[in-house]
């Protein structure tokens, strides 16, 4: 009998951990979910690496010893700690790699959070994320902020792999494609070889349900309470509605045809925060061809261990999706305003915990000198 996580992969999902320390690495854990949990990819992010150096200080000490003697500024230690993982894990992840022809075997590393609103500085980061790396399944991770949008353009351009983070909105979303593509038109210009530059779209999910969970339950109407944990399924169902649609135009099936990839939609946010749901919730309702769920090992080993996958649950509900928004207008929710705000607290809350790795590694080299 195949497990639930050889179901979810025969389905299309491609399997990735949301997390990475230096102690995966060294006791052979990631290898164990790589060879028993059908895990691809792994992802990581300015709070995932904040909770790697403060809870791993041991496993960074002999590093951040040599980095203090050395001088290093705790930018420069940060940036030398987190890309030696991130290439170390690239390492690990090579051979599926390069048996999935290079859509999977990722390991993708985020530009400074402080960066969100800075294109330039944004693009310059991301080349030197790359370069430092060195590594061809590395992904560098670009906020779809505004100004990111510009910077992604420019790193597909450049022949980068980008992990395009923080997308809340089907409109933002758009834009993410867009900017993609034109990355990818400025690529073939430039003689770049188009089929090996890849890219995802990450979708954010139970974060929409968490902050239009609480708006509903303000409200009195009974049809509130018949709306909860419904929106970021929907919201990431019509997700997959727009790549469907987008990428069988024209534009996109020209530059297919020039050997370019599709960006396939990730979702992200898949551990579920209300104890009332299903814990693989994020999972089972989100199955679809050409699609990443990024989980953190705790929703990992509940699809594992109790995970039904019943096959495409995302195609054929585009409807019903459509449905759920009209509701939610009109009991007074709006979503523009969901969208923006979660943005909004996504950038603040990765630049706190950007924040707490500065200081944690402030001390660790201060007390290595």
């Amino acid at each position: 009998m195949s497990t639930p996580t050889e179901d979810l992969s025969a389905a299309g999902v491609s399997i990735w951990l949301d997390d990475l320390s230096r102690a995966r690495l060294t006791s052979g854990n990631l290898q164990e979910l790589i060879d028993t949990r059908n895990v691809v990819g792994v992802t990581t992010n300015p709070t995932i690496f904040q909770g790697a150096i403060q809870s791993g200080g041991e496993d960074y000490a002999s590093q951040l010893h040599l980095l203090a003697i050395a001088g290093a500024t705790v930018e420069d230690a940060i940036f030398a700690a987190t890309t030696d993982d991130v290439r170390d894990a690239c390492d690990l992840l090579r051979p599926v790699y390069e048996s999935t022809n290079g859509f999977d075997g990722r390991v993708s590393i985020e530009v400074s959070p402080d960066l969100a609103h800075n294109t330039t500085a944004t693009v310059a980061q991301a080349k030197q994320l790359w370069e430092t790396v060195g590594r061809p399944n590395a992904y560098i991770k670009i906020p779809a902020t505004k100004a990111g949008l510009p910077a992604i353009t420019h790193a597909i351009a450049a022949g980068i792999s980008v992990n395009v983070t923080l997308i809340f909105s089907l409109d933002r979303y758009e834009a993410v494609i867009d900017a993609y593509l034109t990355g990818l038109e400025q690529a073939k210009a430039a003689g770049i070889d188009l089929s090996t530059i890849h890219s995802v779209a990450s979708f954010f999910v139970s974060r929409v349900d968490t902050e239009v969970d609480k708006r509903l339950d303000s409200m009195s109407d009974p049809d509130a309470e018949a709306l909860r944990s419904k929106a970021g399924i929907a919201n990431a169902r019509l997700a997959y509605e727009l790549f469907e649609t987008t990428f069988a135009e024209d534009r996109a099936k020209k530059l297919l045809a020039a050997g370019a990839n599709v960006q396939r939609p990730l979702w992200a946010s898949t551990g579920v925060k209300d104890p009332s749901l299903p814990d693989t919730l994020y999972v089972t309702e989100l199955v679809a061809p050409h699609t990443v769920n990024t989980m953190p090992e705790k929703t990992l080993q509940a699809t594992f261990d109790h995970g039904v996958i019943t096959g495409d649950t995302v195609r054929g509900t585009y409807t019903a999706a459509h449905g759920v928004f009209e509701r939610l207008a009109n009991v007074g929710i709006d979503f523009a305003d969901v969208t923006q705000q979660l943005e909004d607290e996504g950038v603040e809350k990765f630049i706190t915990s950007w924040q707490d790795v500065k200081k944690t590694v402030a001390d660790a080299l201060s007390n290595a000198k």
